[in-house]
């Protein structure tokens, strides 16, 4: 009788909580998570509390990961219409009434002020998702095409605030699902082809695109600029290239094992701009060398890669779906970053996930990963539920 009454202990009742939780996506988040601390500590030495504040947004984010981990994905899925309609309405607002700063019209106060195209990182590949599993088993081409008028609106509202970074971060998360879902090939190849050919003619004509008083059409002038500057940083060595050519150094003096911990020249003496956001990977290579590259790309790419396994083993068209989005998030947060860095791609202020300081990243990282891991928690759970007995 005494057993009937027996209080269970909190471990008892906290255990269920993590039970299905993926343990090899934990570890590879753990080893990224440590080596942003690491570099956060030896970067914002000078900053203040960013060390602090970067633990403290990693908490945040480890809380989101952990509570969105435990609703299941067809109530994820509820979220999706009302999340991007939301988000579409605040890139309105933002346009109508938004707030500048440096140029750029991103923000909106709402009592607090916040940057809407944040949301749409995660709201956009949720939405199409969802529409692709409304869809399933009776797909036509006109579905694909609507999905792409989907796409389409936040990432042109975007673009004109003027934010390249993030609409090709928006960009790149619905094309993954569009992708996923089944696009074909034949219709993938040609807009591939042609980017191809374009980059190969503006590289080619580059003293020629890049001369004074010379507009392209559709970019603005910032952006041109970016580009130019990507194909020839001497053009302005003190100025718009200043931030390739001061990363190409750090990355370069890091050599095979680096400067070691503290002791990075470029960092501690302040040549390197935007240390600890978007040009912390200049950093972290100055200090680390080639073996701590390799170590954080070996570690994305072990995230990447179990992100994709999450995604062909999830039992439904929408977890499959938003789990190789969310995979394909984080291959394109971290590629960019590192390209641009390496003055392999334009500056376009991308984060490295885990690394870079900012509390909106983290965040959005932290629910990125909270609907992976419902995705596996419902997949490990499933065989449970078909085991057990009537």
């Amino acid at each position: 009788m005494a057993a009937v009454f027996e209080k269970t202990s909190l471990l008892q009742r906290i255990l269920p909580l993590f039970r299905g939780f993926d343990l090899p996506l934990l570890f590879v988040v753990a080893l990224l998570a440590g080596a942003g601390l690491v570099a956060m500590y030896s970067a914002g030495y000078d900053h203040g509390t960013r060390f602090v504040d970067h633990g403290r947004n990693m908490l945040i984010a480890g809380t989101i990961l952990f509570v969105v981990a435990q609703v299941p994905p067809q109530r994820i899925m509820a979220f999706a219409v009302p999340l991007y309609a939301a988000g579409v309405a605040l890139l309105l607002a933002v346009a109508l009434f938004g707030i500048t700063k440096k140029g750029a019209q991103r923000w909106v106060n709402l009592g607090i002020v916040i940057q809407p195209s944040e949301i749409l990182k995660i709201a956009m590949p949720l939405m199409l998702a969802w529409w692709f599993q409304k869809r399933e088993g009776q797909l036509r081409p006109l579905d694909f095409v609507a999905a792409g008028a989907l796409l389409a609106v936040p990432v042109g509202l975007i673009m004109k605030q003027p934010d390249l970074g993030t609409s090709l971060l928006v960009l790149a998360a619905g094309l993954s699902v569009i992708f996923f879902a089944g696009l074909s090939w034949k219709l993938v190849l040609p807009p591939v082809v042609l980017g191809g050919i374009g980059i190969a003619l503006i590289v080619w004509f580059e003293p020629q695109l890049c001369a004074d008083g010379v507009r392209w059409p559709v970019l603005h002038d910032y952006q041109q600029q970016r580009i130019c500057t990507l194909l020839d940083p001497t053009r302005d060595p003190l100025g718009k290239g200043f931030h390739i050519i001061q990363g190409m150094i750090a990355i370069g003096s890091g050599g095979l094992t680096g400067k070691g911990f503290m002791a990075g020249t470029q960092t501690h003496l302040e040549f390197i701009p935007e240390r600890t956001t978007d040009f912390i990977f200049a950093a972290y290579s100055e200090e680390f060398g080639l073996a701590g590259n390799l170590f954080l790309i070996v570690c994305f790419l072990l995230l990447i890669w179990r992100g994709l396994a999450i995604a062909m083993g999830a039992g439904t068209l929408f977890g499959r779906l938003m789990a190789g989005a969310v995979s394909m998030i984080f291959f394109t947060y971290a590629f960019v970053n590192m390209g641009m860095v390496s003055g392999i791609l334009p500056v376009v202020g991308v984060p490295l996930p885990f690394v870079s300081y900012g509390g909106t990243a983290m965040v959005t990282l932290g629910l990125a990963l909270g609907i992976l891991m419902s995705v596996a928690r419902a997949q490990r759970q499933e065989p449970a539920k078909a085991r057990a007995p009537l």
